[in-house]
């Protein structure tokens, strides 16, 4: 009977640190499951970054002057022209 406590105590352990090692995964960080479906007004928008390759879709992340982010499609043209306004702002 101490032996069978001894081996589930075990199993316990081993089911535990697997568990944390499972969480320290590296992966990207902001993600697009779904895009904005409407246009949005350029003058709301602050700044933008792209996606990570390795998720699902490929989006652009908006961010608006009140700090919300919002995925847009990078190949629709309005999300196209937001990016090249803001990049010649820059220079």
């Amino acid at each position: 009977m101490r032996s069978m406590h001894i081996f589930l105590l075990c199993v316990l352990g081993a089911a535990m640190l697997s568990a944390v090692f499972g969480n320290n995964s590296v992966g990207p960080e902001d993600c697009c499951f779904k895009h904005y479906p409407r246009k949005l007004n350029p003058r709301i928008i602050q700044s933008y970054y792209v996606t990570d390759s390795r998720c699902p879709i490929m989006g652009v992340i908006l961010v608006t002057k009140k700090n919300n982010h919002i995925c847009a499609n990078p190949t629709f043209s309005w999300v196209e022209r937001i990016m090249k306004t803001l990049d010649e702002s820059i220079l």
